[in-house]
């Protein structure tokens, strides 16, 4: 089950394993140690809710913090929801999963933002990610039973407004992530694993940023998000953290003339989860560099700024040197990019293009991003396509599809509609 989760993590490992089979850090003088990346993951409980829901950031390389507000702003930064221009927005997204895998993984997306007054909005949110069909067998092979796992969150948002450029935004959220439906582990008998936590944000728009004598819009965005309590799924299993996340992004938008705009964005992630030290290899017990990641939250959200354990390399007499720079180089690794860019034709046709890169130490997440959206009346259809550019990678060919409704005035709905 837990593999499941993170076949991304485990392919980018098999792929350079492959690639370095027979070397290691102790045969390597210094200058070429510095060179060698060790592999070091961070993973986490509920991945699903860093999954990019919608077509629209999903076809701009998973960016969105600092997009123009739409009815995904929940998941993105609520803090985006009391600059809509509509009075309200919905939006449904719909997205098969690792489809170079499995035929009947799928997240569904429904959220709604609604503006209160001029200064104030919140939004709702429904996220639901299904695992598909699981069969249970015992240590000899044996059917257990059969169960579709399932994990879901809901979120609660509000925005508020301090001047006519800048807002802040808080969500809150509740996790529930049904993996065995009480089957027994190993002897242990398990449970849904059960979180909560909270976002916090920031968004801020100038709409006279011009340059070139066009018109632009610029906009920053900040999002920290998933902050809370640890998830367990038995009685006696550690805990493990939530997939805390720190990400600050940009974009600006260019008038090229009546109708035509052209968008550019990019954002920066950085979990904020410890990263696994590296240990000695005698004893395995004792932390050669790096920090416990056996912390609470807070400390743990503190320490992933500084505990990247770097390339350690081991003499066959049991010492050990920490490769010059190597911890500096990790934590930058640390950070994955994601931008790209919107093309936008009398806000009726978009066409969407993007790139998203992580490195392959820290997951190897590499691929394209293209989409395009129409918009008919109170109705957006958004469609996006996901393009691998590393071998083997699960993500490959995934699709997404998202239908958005805007009223800028509620009373005119049903005239809308109908």
């Amino acid at each position: 089950m837990t593999h499941t989760f993170h076949l991304f993590h485990l392919t980018a490992i098999a792929v350079i394993l492959n690639l370095s089979i027979g070397t290691s850090v102790a045969q390597l003088d210094p200058g070429e140690a510095a060179s060698l990346v060790q592999l070091n993951t961070i993973t986490t409980a509920v991945p699903f809710l860093m999954i990019a829901p919608d077509s629209r950031s999903g076809a701009l390389g998973d960016a969105g913090v600092a997009l123009s507000p739409d009815g995904n702003s929940l998941h993105w930064n609520a803090a985006k929801m009391v600059f809509s221009e509509n009075e309200l927005e919905t939006s449904l997204s719909y997205a098969p999963w690792l489809r170079a895998l499995v035929d009947d993984m799928n997240l569904a997306y429904l959220t709604m933002n609604r503006k209160i007054n001029k200064r104030q909005a919140y939004g709702l949110a429904l996220r639901y990610f299904s695992l598909g069909n699981i069969t249970f067998t015992d240590q000899v092979g044996t059917t257990i039973r059969d169960f579709q796992p399932a994990e879901l969150s809901l979120d609660a948002g509000f925005s508020q407004k301090f001047t006519d450029k800048f807002s802040g935004g808080v969500a809150g959220r509740f996790v529930h992530s049904n993996l065995t439906g009480g089957t027994s582990v190993s002897g242990a008998e398990s449970k849904p694993g059960i979180a909560v936590a909270a976002d916090v944000s920031m968004f801020y728009t100038n709409k006279n940023a011009n340059w070139g004598g066009k018109n632009g819009i610029f906009n920053f965005g900040m999002n920290v998000s998933n902050i809370g309590s640890k998830m367990s799924y038995t009685e006696t299993a550690a805990r493990d953290f939530i997939p805390a996340n720190l990400r600050l992004g940009v974009a600006y938008t260019m008038e090229l003339d009546d109708y035509n705009d052209i968008t550019f964005t990019i954002d920066g992630n950085k979990l904020l989860v410890p990263t696994a030290p590296v240990y000695d290899q005698q004893d395995g017990n004792t932390i050669v560099s790096g920090f416990s990641n056996d912390v609470g939250t807070a400390t743990g959200i503190v320490q992933s700024f500084y505990d990247a354990p770097g390339i350690v390399d081991f003499n066959d007499d049991g010492t050990y040197s920490i490769v010059p720079g190597s911890i500096f180089r990790e934590e930058i690794r640390e950070v994955n990019l994601g931008g790209g860019m919107e093309y936008s034709f009398s806000d009726v046709f978009a066409f969407r293009a993007g790139y998203f890169y992580e490195h392959f130490s820290k997951g190897n997440r590499q691929f394209i991003t293209m989409g395009a959206g129409m918009k008919y009346t109170v109705f957006t259809i958004d469609l996006s396509y996901l393009v691998s550019t590393t071998q083997q990678n699960p993500l490959a060919n995934t699709l997404r599809f998202t239908l958005r409704m805007q009223f800028s005035d509620l009373s005119d709905a049903g005239d809308a509609v109908n």
